[in-house]
């Protein structure tokens, strides 16, 4: 038997091992130095491409991770400068709309979760709104099937909400002037020098780019995409972000940019009007809090299904002694697979718009709602998903997308997830401004019970209604350890795969006790109700494992495909906080972001 020293210093875990001893036993401490190494790590195959001793950037001051070096690097600045963690997420967000079309953006929407140093919790609905002329069955054709105009085409658009969202939470906890939030944006769509990721996606995307004019002599110049080293220069959207440095809100829902919008829509066939830009409001909600494993979770609300889903999944789970199975053990796959397809059931029958749908929070986030649906899990036979129905009877009284998280050295904590839905939206650039438009009409049940685009069968409650918010699955999460301090914020883009995403995120770090780095680079599962199978991504399982999930009735698939960028699972942007203060920031390896950080002087 290994000293447990050595161990530990082999893996470079002292750190962490010092992170759980405040709420570890000595005798439990003990019993580990005298056992073999967690078995986890030997579920991780030989070749799995993302080191699980990678190194994390630790700061003592602030911290800001997101999927873009010059994005993070923005928001960091502006925590140097004596901003907050709401004043750098929203630089971040500006920045990310520059240098990452693909999902970063002023034309889309998303959510944001707060947590104050202080305990203080906030939420806040930036969600796109269905236009005032949009109608139940828009996308049905003559015979009533569905056409793709809820994906392809201006139709498709929702109403914007990311800049509503960004003003809202700066004007209620922001520190700083807004306009120094949008100068570094302004400075980079200027121009900045085109990296690895940027260059890899405008090529991948190329020919879907080309379909418009306006978009291809921005991102296609001289008919080719940019090369790294190139410089991508986007004067229309530096002129459109300085009318929202000038004016706020106002600058983009009103006034040039809204008129420029509206034009763009008349020429296309699109139905959002200047007066559905001016009447859009961001949304303050109540965060869902629940406890998994004596952690608090602090999630969003509907209309991101994010939240009150992951309260389900992770309520049905808490039944089981996850941390006494094997690491990706067939029986811990079968349970999480179990809970998941429960929790879409849910999800997808009961949640929407919460100013239209009542969305039953209380029996979603409850130990007796994770009782009720655990009563019917075998533990040696998988359910199939035709015979998993909704399960809280009648009501009482989602694939591009990117997140980011922040930690200032206050200890404020920020995590925001927003999206334009497919990479890149519809592809066009709203002539003259510069930011490519959402195809986020996609994300309501344009037929209920028939699937959309991420595989999604949803009801009734996300029918599509003029102002109403599309549902999302958006999981912008924050969680604190049992003593109350912060533990993690954490998120990611995936489409429907978000929310399993984060939990395996959760129960990584609570159940198996690992360090954010192993969380991150770990191999992903998912399961959504239907379609019924277990999706890995690529190495993940050995046959041995793939072999007993489907003795027990399980359908499985490997999540990989040549012409896909992005075929693995998620783009986590995680920080832990050790409780000695320390920010310990990772991101995604999948995507290639980055966490920059810096400590106190």
């Amino acid at each position: 038997m290994r000293p447990l020293l050595d161990l530990l210093k082999e893996r470079k875990l002292i750190r962490w091992v010092v992170a759980y001893l405040p709420v570890a036993s000595l005798s439990a401490f003990l019993i580990l130095a005298c056992s073999e190494p967690p078995s986890w790590r030997d579920a991780v195959a030989a070749g799995w491409p993302y080191s699980l001793d990678a190194a994390a950037v630790e700061a003592t001051g602030g911290i800001v991770v997101s999927t873009d070096r010059y994005a993070s690097s923005v928001g960091a600045d502006v925590l140097k400068a004596g901003g907050n963690a709401i004043d750098a997420a929203v630089a971040t967000a500006f920045a990310l709309a520059v240098v990452n079309p693909e999902a970063g953006n002023v034309g889309g929407g998303g959510f944001m979760v707060i947590r104050l140093a202080d305990g203080t919790t906030a939420a806040l609905d930036f969600r796109e709104r269905a236009p005032g002329a949009a109608s139940r069955d828009m996308y049905l054709d003559e015979t009533g099937e569905l056409t793709d105009a809820s994906r392809v085409g201006h139709r498709a658009v929702g109403v914007p909400g990311s800049v509503a969202g960004l003003w809202e939470a700066h004007g209620r906890f922001g520190a700083l002037p807004w306009s120094s939030l949008l100068a570094p944006a302004i400075k980079l769509a200027e121009g900045f020098e085109v990296r690895e990721r940027q260059a890899k996606s405008l090529l991948h995307y190329a020919e879907d780019l080309a379909q418009y004019p306006h978009t291809a002599e921005i991102f296609l110049p001289g008919g080719e995409p940019p090369a790294v080293g190139d410089t991508l220069v986007q004067a229309d959207l530096a002129r459109t972000l300085r009318r929202i440095q000038q004016q706020g809100r106002d600058g983009f829902y009103t006034g040039e940019t809204a008129r420029l919008v509206a034009e763009e829509m008349e020429r296309h066939g699109g139905l959002i009007t200047e007066q559905d830009l001016a009447s859009y409001e961001a949304a303050w909600r109540e965060p869902v809090e629940f406890s998994y494993r004596n952690h608090k979770i602090i999630g969003m609300a509907p209309t991101s299904s994010g939240g009150l889903t992951l309260a389900a999944m992770l309520k049905i789970l808490e039944g089981y002694e996850l941390s006494e199975m094997a690491w990706h053990s067939p029986a811990m796959i079968h349970l999480l697979a179990e809970a998941w397809k429960r929790a879409y059931a849910d999800r997808n029958e009961y949640l929407g718009d919460p100013d239209f749908v009542d969305n039953t929070r209380v029996q979603l986030v409850s130990s007796e709602y994770g009782a009720e649906r655990r009563a019917s899990i075998s533990l040696e036979r998988a359910t199939p998903s035709t015979e998993v129905a909704p399960g809280l009877g009648p009501y009482e009284a989602e694939q591009n997308t990117t997140h980011l998280s922040v930690v200032d050295p206050a200890g404020n904590a920020v995590s925001m997830t927003t999206t334009i839905n497919s990479f890149y939206g519809i592809k066009a650039v709203v002539g003259g401004a510069g930011f490519i438009l959402n195809n986020e009409m996609e994300d309501f049940s344009a037929k209920p019970g028939t699937a959309n685009m991420f595989g999604l069968v949803q009801g009734e409650a996300n029918a599509i209604a003029p102002g109403k918010r599309m549902l999302s699955a958006m999981t912008p999460t924050i969680v604190t350890r049992p003593d109350g301090s912060l533990f993690f914020v954490v998120g990611s883009p995936g489409g429907a795969t978000i929310i399993t995403n984060v939990s395996q995120n959760i129960m990584n770090m609570v159940d198996y006790r690992m360090n954010v780095v192993e969380s991150v680079h770990a191999p992903r599962l998912h399961h959504q109700h239907l379609p019924d199978r277990i999706d890995y991504e690529r190495g993940a399982l050995d046959s041995a494992t793939i072999a007993a999930l489907e003795a027990m009735g399980h359908t499985l698939r490997e999540r990989h495909s040549e012409q896909s960028l992005y075929p693995f699972i998620g783009d986590i942007q995680a920080i832990m906080v050790l409780p000695d203060g320390t920010r310990v920031g990772v991101s995604d390896p999948r995507r290639g972001g980055a966490a920059v950080g810096y400590h106190r002087q």
